[in-house]
């Protein structure tokens, strides 16, 4: 699904970022320029982007201390 009509970025866009490292909502519309243009999406890319870091967090390996 379409998030971001401007730059055409997608719900799958947003989740290949995270699952890539993108880490922040500003490196995110750095990399794919989602919610720069009228910012009509920036909600729903947040929301988005929010979900699919907490199942890249949640994949990580525990580390031993």
């Amino acid at each position: 699904m379409y998030i971001c009509l401007c730059n055409a970025v997608t719900d799958h866009d947003i989740r290949r970022e995270a699952a890539d490292g993108v880490r922040t909502f500003a490196e995110l519309q750095a990399r794919t320029g989602c919610g720069d243009c009228c910012g009509s999406c920036r909600d729903e890319a947040h929301t988005t982007f929010d979900q699919a870091r907490a199942q890249v967090l949640c994949k990580l390996p525990l580390v031993a201390a």
